[in-house]
């Protein structure tokens, strides 16, 4: 009931708009947010095990901001009549941006296909070459558009995201950006969780009408079952989804969505039945994993322990949230996941995950620690070019790091 209640406000009165930030003329940018529970925290435990906070991001431009605009009204009209969305819904927390560049959108005056004045801000800045980069040092200004995002990113627990554009058609997937620490010198920049990543973009594109043909927008420029490594693609400083993943915990791709970025208003339709099935199906592999909650032997949660995978170390390492809930976003199989609180031994807990996520849950894992007298100090985690530091690093750490690559590509084919 209460679900319902917050939808009603939602799509009719827009009442549940969070504002995120005005920008430089004056045009707001906002968050649409669905709050499938209350507002009062729900500790990890089985009794609200449906209720934990898997929440995917949606960031568009022009097409895009109209299939969001679908998607919204495809997922209020459907509540309590589809099983798959009323569960999706239950066990899922959706943010939407409609826009994160309303300057842009406002400057876009009749534009052909390519027309490209509208990707730029007030200060004709482009918002995706304009976040932190891990591999080298971005000069462009932060603007107050980016700076709203970081927060917000900062601020949320994030798990799951998809950064919608126009002028292809291609899922695209980390990193952006690389050096011979990812091996970029075979044109292609690795991260630690290459494997989800790839399953990510394939459930995209697969799961579109067309996407995962491979044929993109001209016979000149093809991509393999629809999608590709971005830097494969082309190389690209200070963008959008290198940024979340490295710094905001939270696996994000790049859909492409239309080789015309302005197309006729008669064809926003078919777009939109193009993306359905496939903008549902993403976000439920938000319940791909493992989750859990790290506590003391009270049960008091530990934020800012470090829960990784075994074999996956990130740059930044993924740490507790504020109620100590951590989220691993790994695809099925065996995994060894290390809890690290400072002060006490790490633990390390074996477990095998399922393919969960018909079942809108990933497995969960909890840890319990001693009683913790000094709690872990905050992620920090500096924006700085971190890749281009361990690049700097001893020749020794390379072999490793290489090897890593090479287990995690031989897991992924071997699967």
């Amino acid at each position: 009931m209460q679900l319902r209640k917050c939808f009603q406000y939602w799509y009719a009165l827009l009442k549940w708009i969070k504002e995120c930030l005005r920008d430089c003329v004056g045009t707001a940018v906002y968050l649409q947010k669905n709050l499938p529970r209350s507002n009062s925290y729900h500790p990890v435990s089985p009794q609200c095990f449906v209720r934990l906070k898997r929440k995917p991001m949606l960031l568009l431009q022009t097409v895009g901001r109209e299939i969001l605009l679908h998607l919204i009204d495809h997922l209020v009209t459907n509540y309590g009549r589809d099983p798959v969305i009323t569960r999706l819904l239950n066990n899922t927390r959706i943010h939407i941006m409609p826009t994160m560049n309303p300057d842009g959108f406002e400057a876009t005056v009749v534009p052909d296909c390519y027309y490209s004045r509208g990707r730029y801000n007030k200060n004709g800045e482009d918002l995706n070459r304009n976040f932190p980069d891990a591999f080298e040092n971005n000069n462009n200004l932060i603007q107050p558009e980016t700076q709203a995002v970081i927060n917000w990113i900062k601020n949320e627990t994030f798990v799951l995201s998809a950064n919608l554009h126009g002028g292809a058609l291609v899922a695209s997937y980390t990193f952006d950006n690389g050096n011979s620490v990812t091996g970029t010198s075979n044109g292609y920049s690795r991260s630690p969780d290459d494997d989800v990543f790839i399953h990510l973009a394939k459930t995209y594109s697969f799961n579109h009408a067309s996407m995962y043909k491979g044929t993109g927008c001209d016979s000149k420029q093809t991509f393999p079952d629809g999608i590709t490594n971005g830097y494969s693609w082309y190389q690209l400083e200070g963008g959008m989804q290198d940024y979340n993943y490295v710094w905001g915990q939270c696996f994000e791709i790049t859909l492409e969505l239309s080789c015309c970025k302005y197309p006729p208003a008669e064809q926003l339709e078919k777009f939109w039945r193009d993306n359905k099935v496939a903008l549902v199906e993403y976000i439920k592999q938000v319940h791909l994993g493992v989750k859990g909650q790290v506590t003391d032997k009270n049960g008091n949660p530990i934020p800012n322990a470090i829960v990784e995978a075994k074999g996956r170390p990130h740059i930044c390492p993924y740490r507790t949230n504020e109620h100590g809930e951590y989220f691993l976003l790994l695809l099925p199989g065996k995994y060894v996941i290390n809890a690290t609180v400072p002060g006490f031994k790490s633990m390390l807990k074996t477990v095998d995950i399922p393919d969960n996520t018909a079942n809108f849950s990933a497995l969960k894992q909890d840890f319990s620690f001693p009683e913790v007298s000094v709690k872990p100090r905050p992620a920090s985690c500096p924006r700085t070019p971190l890749y281009q530091e361990l690049e700097r690093s001893s020749a020794a750490v390379k072999p490793t790091l290489h090897i890593l690559v090479l287990v995690i590509v031989t897991i992924s084919i071997l699967k």
